[in-house]
């Protein structure tokens, strides 16, 4: 196999002077240049044409295509393979089709500025992501490393940190780490300091918990109140029983069907990294509440499809787990989730009425699977004295389809 014509190049503020002689000869030998304003800047005269990398990307794929025998370097920050523009072109080319010399990551140069160890820390990006996908991640005595989308998004974080009662979190803002006008910050969540500071940073941050801290783990089982709700939704205990019998994992597609405020979608997305969900529901009012709930719990990637059960499920990708939440004997319905569900998927169905109860006991007669009767009782107050109040009882039928 030929070398590739593309090769990616990861590069620190320092720019050329902290390559690998090879790696700056293969920028100088370069016919085309793509890269950022701020990269392009970094570099001395050289004779290869530059192009800035443009936003979105994708017209830049055909003109890559166009340039077909010609040596095209492109420049990215750090290490592209991390939250970098490789995952940007591995969208559009095969690994092999492009050569990647990394360099040293905001992450790492971030976590040696710190002093923390980075298999103890947690990095992720919100560069041209939203914001409340760190939601998840604000838990007690945890260390995060955070790429943003700008010094405004500095404040908007802080203030998500406030929010939750972790206003004592350290914020320390790393910029132009590597370069001649590397500065560091630091301040608490809770007193932001009124300066501008550079869009080029990377954000350490250590979760500190007040005393009146919301505690939101992403373990299933989150706090009814946590939500915004009509009073129909999957409670508390049911949800954490039906969340493990979902069993979400890496790369996993569910579809929760009549998903209500979103509550089951919503934390099978916090339980496991990369997963998906499609949240089908029909009324206008629990949508709402569906799209605020994913913004306030950190998961603005849960699709949300709106319409009648069971058209809207046509057509879309096969789901590894679906969970039935509502109209549990609609034949139709069940049939179109049981046709579309892959194999070895799961599906997970409660019931609390009787014609629901029954209908899940003809279905477990018919294809297997296990029936599992929850009940939970709460504290209640019964004049001066206390006592323990029974919930409506969940019938919950869970199948491997073979």
């Amino acid at each position: 196999m030929s070398a590739p014509l593309i090769t990616l190049i990861g590069m620190g503020d320092d720019g050329m002077a902290g390559l690998p002689q090879s790696t700056s000869a293969r920028i100088e030998a370069a016919d085309i240049i793509v890269g950022s304003a701020r990269l392009l800047g970094l570099l001395p005269d050289v004779m290869a044409k530059k192009h800035k990398w443009p936003a979105p990307f994708d017209p830049m794929v055909s003109q890559l295509h166009k340039w077909a025998g010609k040596s095209v370097v492109i420049l990215a920050t750090g290490d592209p393979m991390w939250f970098g523009a490789g995952s940007t072109l591995l969208r559009h080319f095969q690994a092999a089709e492009f050569a990647v010399i990394p360099h040293v990551s905001a992450f790492q140069l971030a976590a040696a500025r710190v002093g923390w160890a980075l298999q103890n820390t947690e990095t992720l990006s919100l560069h041209g992501r939203a914001n409340c996908l760190i939601e998840p991640a604000i838990q007690p005595a945890a260390r995060l490393l955070v790429l943003t989308s700008g010094a405004t998004s500095i404040a908007e974080i802080a203030a998500r940190f406030v929010a939750r009662g972790f206003g004592e979190s350290r914020f320390t803002v790393l910029e132009h780490m590597g370069g001649a006008a590397e500065n560091h910050t630091s301040f608490s969540a809770q007193a932001v300091p009124d300066v501008e500071f550079s869009g080029f940073h990377t954000l350490a941050i250590e979760c500190i918990a007040g005393a009146t801290a919301t505690i939101l783990p992403r373990a299933p089982g989150l706090p009814d109140d946590a939500y915004d709700h009509d009073g129909q939704l999957t409670k508390r205990e049911v949800r954490a029983a039906t969340l493990a019998a979902l069993s979400p994992t890496p790369h996993t597609l569910l579809w929760d069907v009549g998903a209500g405020c979103g509550s089951i979608a919503i934390e099978w997305l916090r339980a496991a990294p990369h997963t998906e969900a499609i949240a089908f529901e029909r009324g206008l009012d629990r949508i709402a509440m569906i799209e605020h709930n994913r913004q306030q719990l950190g998961v603005p990637h849960l699709q949300i499809m709106p319409g009648n059960l069971p058209e809207t499920l046509t057509n879309q990708p096969a789901p590894d787990a679906v969970f039935i939440g509502g109209d549990v004997a609609n034949t139709v319905q069940f049939e179109t989730c049981w046709s579309a569900l892959k194999s070895q998927g799961r599906l997970v169905a409660n019931a609390v009425t009787l014609e629901g109860q029954a209908h899940l006991i003809a279905l477990q007669a018919r294809l297997g699977g296990d029936l599992v009767r929850i009940g939970i009782e709460h504290l209640s107050e019964v004049g001066s004295k206390r006592a323990m109040r029974p919930r409506m009882t969940v019938t919950q039928w869970r199948k491997v389809k073979p």
